[in-house]
């Protein structure tokens, strides 16, 4: 049975939804998974933050049509078509996909879109590379916190080098008016 002309619109009407609200999309060839594949897949990159779309790639390319953010996206849809759309942490649904990849043995990546660029399959998987927004944080602090430790260490520095040079004075005039 197919899907009847007012299902297709609210697909369509669904994917502009969440495109209104994504950073970045990637599509993967979703071939060979199974049911249960697929939704641990889509469970995945919830928690990481992303959505797991699976449409046909006629209602994908109604939804970008005209809008050039996301037009080349159309370049990467044919066969078995799903997009993983992320909002903010792109880098871990990408890490995210690529460990259920290396898991399933299945599906492939095409490539993705990021702000109206179209993406290789290299250039998408080398976003798994990036580190994690919590990470980033992380080395930001670490380095601000090492350099308050040094400017912390320099204000000390100071007086205690004008005391020994006081002190190397103090002991040179001492000796040399003893004689």
């Amino acid at each position: 049975m197919g899907r009847t002309l007012e299902n297709k619109k609210e697909i369509v009407a669904e994917i502009k939804d969440l495109l209104s609200d994504t950073q970045s999309i990637f599509v993967i060839d979703y071939k060979g998974l199974t049911v249960s594949e697929i939704s641990d897949l889509r469970n995945r990159i919830r928690d990481k933050g992303g959505t797991c779309k699976i449409a046909k790639n006629t209602l994908v390319r109604i939804a970008v049509q005209g809008d050039e953010t996301w037009q080349p996206v159309q370049e990467m849809l044919k066969d078995t078509t799903a997009l993983l759309l992320t909002k903010e942490d792109i880098g871990s649904v990408v890490k995210e996909y690529k460990k259920f990849q290396k898991d399933t043995k299945k599906s492939e990546l095409r490539g993705g879109v990021l702000e109206g660029k179209a993406l290789t399959k290299d250039e998408a998987e080398a976003l798994a590379d990036l580190p994690s927004k919590e990470e980033l944080y992380a080395k930001i602090a670490g380095a601000l916190n090492a350099l308050a430790t040094k400017v912390a260490v320099g204000v000390k520095e100071v007086p205690s080098s004008i005391a020994r040079g006081l002190q190397a004075y103090v002991d040179k005039e001492g000796g040399d008016g003893g004689e």
